[in-house]
Parts: C-alpha cells; sequence; structure tokens
C-alpha cells in the first residue's frame, strides 16, 4: 500500500513536470501566433498566401500524426520522438527572426517545419501522460496539463504586448523580428525542462501496468463513434483566426455608442482577447477533465451544449459584453476538447497501441477543423448567419455520437 502511494506521486510529480515543459512551449508557439499574421504580411506574404500557409501547416500538423503514431507504437521511442518533435517546434520559432525583410518565403518554410515539430511529438507525448494519467485519473491528469499548457499560452501574447509596449524605437518589422527573438526565451527553458523530466523519468511506461495478454488495436464501434462525434466538432468550430478577423474588422462599430466599453476592443487590446480565451481555455479544462473522471463521456455533452451557441454570440449581434461572452464560451469549448478528448482515447485504446490511437484521433481531428475552417471562412464572406447555423448545428451533431461511444 505504502509503496502504490509513492508511484501515485510519482506519476503526478510527472505530470505538473510534462505541464510545465508545456506552459514554456505554449508561451513560444502562442506568443508567436499573437503575431504571426501581421508578421507575414510584412514581410511580403499576400492574405491569400497566409490563409494556405497556415491551412496547409494546420493540415501537415495534424495528418502525419497517425504516420508518427503508428512509428511510435512500433519503436516504442516515446522520448526520442517528443524530444525530436518539440526542437524542430520550439527552434523554428525564434529563426522567424533572422529571415530578413523580404523572407517571407524562409518564413513560411519555417511555420511548416514547426508543424511538423508538432506532428513528430504530440502521439508520442500524449501516450507518455496517458501512461502517468492512468494513475491518477485521466480526465484529472490531462486538465491539470492543459491548465499549465494554457497559462503558458496567456502568458506568451502577454508577454510580446509588453515587449511592444516598452521596445518603440525601430521599425515595425525590427519591433516584431526582436519579438520572435525574445521567445528564444521561452524555448529554451522548454527544452531544458524536458530534458529534466526525461533524465528523472526515463520509463513513464512504467506508470501503466502491462496488460496481462497483448491486446491488438482494432477500430471498436465505441472508438469510431467516438471519433465521428469529435471530427463534427472540430468541424464546427471555428477558428479564432476568424474570430479575430471579425473583432479586429468591426471593433469600430461594436463600440460605437458604448463610450463605457469602447476601449474593451480596439486595435490594441484585440491581442489580448485570445489571452483571455487562453485563461478561460485554462480553467474549463481542469473544471471538465475532473467532471470526466465522475460522469464520463457525459462531461463533453455537457461541456458541448455550454460552448456551440458562441458563434451566435460572436457575429450575429453588435455588441461588446455579447462579443465577450462568445470568447468566453469559445474558450470553454476549447478547454473541455483538450482535457476530456484525450482522456478518453486513453480509456478506449489499449497502452500496446494508444500512440496509433492518439494518431487516429489527432488526424480527423484536424483534417475536420481544416476542411471546417475552409468552409466556414468561405461562408463568412457569403452569409454570416448561414456560417453560424452550420457551427453550431455541427457541434451539437456531435453529442448523439458521444452518447452512443460511452
Amino acid at each position: 500500500m505504502k509503496n502504490n502511494h509513492k508511484k501515485i506521486s510519482h506519476a503526478l510529480l510527472f505530470i505538473i513536470l510534462f505541464g510545465i515543459v508545456s506552459l514554456f512551449s505554449d508561451m513560444t508557439h502562442e506568443g508567436a501566433s499573437s503575431i504571426r499574421g501581421a508578421y507575414l504580411t510584412i514581410l511580403g506574404a499576400s492574405a491569400g498566401t497566409i490563409g494556405f500557409i497556415s491551412g496547409l501547416g494546420e493540415l501537415i500538423g495534424y495528418s502525419m500524426r497517425y504516420l508518427f503514431g503508428k512509428i511510435t507504437d512500433k519503436t516504442k521511442r516515446y522520448w526520442p520522438m517528443t524530444i525530436c518533435g518539440y526542437i524542430l517546434d520550439i527552434l523554428a520559432v525564434p529563426l522567424l527572426a533572422l529571415v530578413g525583410e523580404n523572407g517571407w518565403i524562409a518564413a513560411c518554410i519555417l511555420l511548416v517545419i514547426q508543424r511538423m515539430g508538432k506532428a513528430i511529438k504530440k502521439p508520442a507525448k500524449d501516450t507518455i501522460m496517458s501512461f502517468a494519467a492512468s494513475q491518477e485519473g485521466v480526465g484529472k491528469s490531462f486538465g491539470i496539463q492543459e491548465l499549465l499548457d494554457q497559462i503558458g499560452a496567456f502568458l506568451g501574447p502577454v508577454l510580446l504586448y509588453l515587449v511592444m509596449l516598452m521596445r518603440t524605437n525601430g521599425t515595425t518589422f525590427q519591433i516584431y523580428s526582436f519579438c520572435f527573438a525574445v521567445l528564444a526565451i521561452p524555448g529554451i527553458i522548454t527544452l531544458i525542462m524536458l530534458l529534466l523530466t526525461r533524465y528523472r523519468f526515463p520509463n513513464p511506461e512504467h506508470f501503466e501496468p502491462e496488460p496481462k495478454e497483448y491486446v491488438p488495436f482494432k477500430m471498436k464501434k465505441s472508438f469510431v463513434q467516438y471519433i465521428a462525434g469529435i471530427s463534427l466538432f472540430a468541424f464546427g468550430f471555428i477558428d479564432y483566426s476568424i474570430v479575430l478577423m471579425h473583432i479586429s474588422k468591426n471593433y469600430t462599430s461594436l463600440a460605437s455608442g458604448l463610450a463605457e466599453t469602447s476601449s474593451i476592443i480596439n486595435s490594441g487590446t484585440v491581442p489580448l482577447l485570445y489571452a483571455g480565451a487562453m485563461l478561460v481555455d485554462a480553467i474549463a479544462a481542469l473544471i471538465f477533465g475532473y467532471m470526466y473522471d465522475k460522469r464520463g463521456v457525459k462531461a463533453l455533452v455537457v461541456s458541448t451544449l455550454i460552448s456551440s451557441p458562441f458563434a451566435i454570440f460572436i457575429f450575429a449581434f453588435h455588441s461588446v459584453p455579447l462579443v465577450l461572452i462568445g470568447i468566453v464560451l469559445w474558450g470553454v469549448g476549447m478547454g473541455a476538447q483538450e482535457s476530456i478528448l484525450k482522456a478518453a482515447v486513453t480509456t478506449m485504446v489499449p497502452k500496446a497501441s494508444r500512440a496509433t490511437g492518439y494518431g487516429i484521433f489527432e488526424c480527423s481531428f484536424g483534417v475536420f477543423w481544416f476542411l471546417g475552417s475552409w468552409l466556414l471562412g468561405v461562408l463568412y464572406d457569403m452569409s454570416i448567419p448561414a456560417m453560424i447555423i452550420v457551427s453550431v448545428l455541427a457541434q451539437l451533431l456531435s453529442i448523439p455520437f458521444y452518447i452512443y461511444s460511452d
């Protein structure tokens, strides 16, 4: 009994250490995400190019996860795959500071490399986490990790906001370039913490007992239904880039006649809205992670019902308070999916094949996220009401699949 308590304590320590790795990692690439589009524009990339590269990066970053998940399961080289992916993911960000004033092609290549790094690391990283999570409760464990992860996603944009406030001299290109150079600091801390965690826990697979007999991976009906549900959710969940574009384009009209709130949404504070959404994401991840351990997939049903109408609040009304409510609901949806979706894979897929399961999950989620973002972006230009209807309906249609997969 005493030994078991010690093992659980080690598992929780591992989860927290890995969460700190995620915190500094997200500071790095979410900080970059908050200024990436503007930086590419300064470098000379067209709007079409930025949209294509962003979409291509996401498609590569998600679709390749199935392949790297299979490789991870076959080789059982969990740490080497995780470390290799993190190096590519992290180092590509500060290298954006070195591309030069007309270096949009080099910048686009680095962004694709960064996404490839994520594709390599994610199945291995989530599988390593699942081993420790099996000791502490999968919802709680992934909730803790997402909480720390999203604190980093909050701090990254805030860090760059403060850097821009202090660095007023120089051209816009020089200021943005300096911001990417500053992101080398959390990037280096990420890699140091990762190597320390690897040194402290060289064999995280030992957290979860080996099954008494080998259980081959099969696409069970419940797993297929679950994948269908999360794919519908991903399809309907509007990417924040569209949210940000809408708010940026309309902030003057949104704030008109509302003198007391006109300062909430303006060109200077728009980036901080993303940081606020990430903070909501962090809290929601922890709450719904704990709920998952007690209620199972029903927690995902509840979170989807709460978050699905976010598009109505953001896009249907010209009201600052309602837009802020919509962003809060968007953050709830993001937080719930990041904690519960990963936790569910842990309970549905056997240990020996879990990286493959994560690869299938991540690939399907990413492809449908890409297709949904593309369609919803087109609908935004054609008919905002149609975009809202598709978004809300697709998310709500995921609920029956969640229920049947439980």
